[in-house]
């Protein structure tokens, strides 16, 4: 399938803009640019609650946006890493995905703000979203959930901070009912056949994810670190079951192949779902296509099935 036309003119209209790419202006700028990206993801459906407020973390405390989609005091509870390399993007950004997220799948979504690179590079975000599980799962009562049916999920950099999540609680024998990874970055190997096939004009590039690795990792003393590049796992045996989204033009497909074949090959459960004519990112806009609501459904579906 060809690319939708909803991301043909939304691609048009960004080109159209002129805007930098992150690599050439300061952080502080493209940050500033990104608060534009919330208009893509339109306005939240109604909710039964949202709650924000701060937990401590290793190094800072750390804003947390409660969404309950009931009154249920034993619901599931799904702990959710927001995308943007690593250096960018913020809670609102995703804020109308997490209401429908939440709603459609009858879990109590956990979304954190994590502290962002390149001021605080690895391990510092994956520190802070592993302790915010731990938080969750301790602080279960005031949170009025079943801390026996928790999942951890994100998006592109958040997929990788929920990968990564999940081997360590795998390693700390902290069970999960799942990982939810839509197109996560899970190598730093920019030789694969969508980084080739996509590098250019599909939204996010080649050399963004570069410029993105970089300001996290900052060298590669950590790319043999599974907490930091998960496909360098030695193995991937016991982690939680993994339901696996991806777009179609997307430079970070093969990211999510080749760590599928993975975890099927340790025997892990898999469920991978492609979306066509999508590109990075549409998952979280809910304003700027319909199949944000599909993927985002069908990812409700699947969470609601494991717990």
């Amino acid at each position: 399938m060809s690319l939708a036309p909803e991301i043909i003119k939304q691609l048009a209209d960004q080109k159209a803009a002129g805007l930098p790419d992150f690599w050439e202006v300061p952080v502080s700028v493209s940050r500033e640019l990104s608060q534009s990206w919330v208009a893509f993801a339109g306005n939240p459906e109604p909710i039964y609650s949202v709650t924000n407020r701060f937990i401590p973390g290793p190094t800072s405390d750390l804003p947390i946006r409660i969404y309950r989609p009931n009154a249920d005091q034993s619901a599931p509870a799904l702990v959710y890493f927001h995308g943007g390399g690593w250096v960018l993007n913020f809670l609102d950004t995703y804020d109308a995905a997490l209401h429908r997220l939440a709603n459609q799948s009858g879990s109590v979504v956990i979304s954190v703000n994590y502290q962002k690179a390149p001021e605080h590079p690895f391990p510092i975000p994956f520190d802070d979203c592993y302790a915010t599980l731990l938080w969750v799962k301790s602080h279960w009562q005031d949170l009025g959930i079943d801390p026996n049916r928790l999942g951890v999920g994100g998006d592109s950099a958040g997929g990788n901070l929920a990968a990564a999540v999940a081997i360590k609680s795998r390693d700390e024998s902290i069970p999960l009912r799942y990982q939810l990874l839509v197109y996560p970055c899970t190598d730093r190997d920019f030789t694969t056949k969508s980084y080739n096939e996509f590098a250019t004009d599909f939204g996010l590039s080649t050399q963004a994810m570069k410029w993105f690795w970089e300001q996290y990792l900052q060298g590669d003393q950590h790319d043999e670190n599974a907490y930091a590049v998960p496909m360098r796992a030695k193995s991937l045996a016991g982690v939680a079951p993994s339901i696996v989204i991806t777009a179609q033009y997307d430079p970070l497909v093969s990211d999510s192949e080749n760590y599928s074949a993975k975890l099927a090959g340790d025997g892990v459960e898999v469920i991978y779902r492609e979306f066509p004519g999508m590109n990075h990112g549409f998952f979280g806009n809910v304003e700027a296509t319909p199949s944000s609501h599909l993927a985002l459904d069908f990812a409700a579906l699947e969470i609601a099935n494991k717990v």
